[in-house]
């Protein structure tokens, strides 16, 4: 059976309804979500406390075949898993907006969808081309993430 993925970055506001009735299949019980969001108070050292928005940047195509590497990768680990969707939004966020959502779907909870979804963050972060610039009061910093390429990735 072909279950539904999708993988995407994206200027649009993310709908999570959409999202979740386009990986929802007639065996769904349990869905699981992570939805990153813009914070309007970030506290790291040397760096002012107010955020007054973010600007993501991606190189598209590289970005979503990073994501369907990390998809391919919670199918392989968690094959009770459904549905997924990783989406990446770009441009200029304001605090309180979602920017980044994984969501995963299975027949039961109790089938690793909370897993899954902790994964996908954690491995978007890791290894999907997604840049991101704060911008405060103070002037502006781009936030380094803290995967290296290796050679041939």
């Amino acid at each position: 059976m072909d279950f539904p993925t999708i993988f995407l970055v994206t200027e649009d506001e993310l709908d999570l309804n959409h999202l979740l009735d386009q990986i929802t299949l007639p065996s769904t019980g349990a869905a699981c979500f992570f939805t990153g969001m813009v914070r309007g108070e970030t506290h790291r050292p040397g760096q002012p406390p107010r955020t007054e928005y973010l600007e993501y940047e991606a190189y598209k195509p590289m970005a979503e075949a990073k994501m369907r590497q990390v998809a391919e990768e919670i199918r392989e680990r968690w094959p009770a898993v459904e549905g997924i969707a990783i989406v990446q939004r770009v441009g200029r966020l304001y605090p309180r907006t979602p920017t980044v959502l994984i969501a995963c779907t299975a027949a039961h909870r109790d089938t690793g969808v909370f897993e899954a979804a902790r994964y996908g963050i954690d491995r978007l972060k890791q290894i999907v081309p997604i840049w991101k610039k704060e911008v405060g009061p103070s002037g502006e910093t781009w936030v380094e993430g803290d995967y290296q390429p290796s050679a041939g990735e």
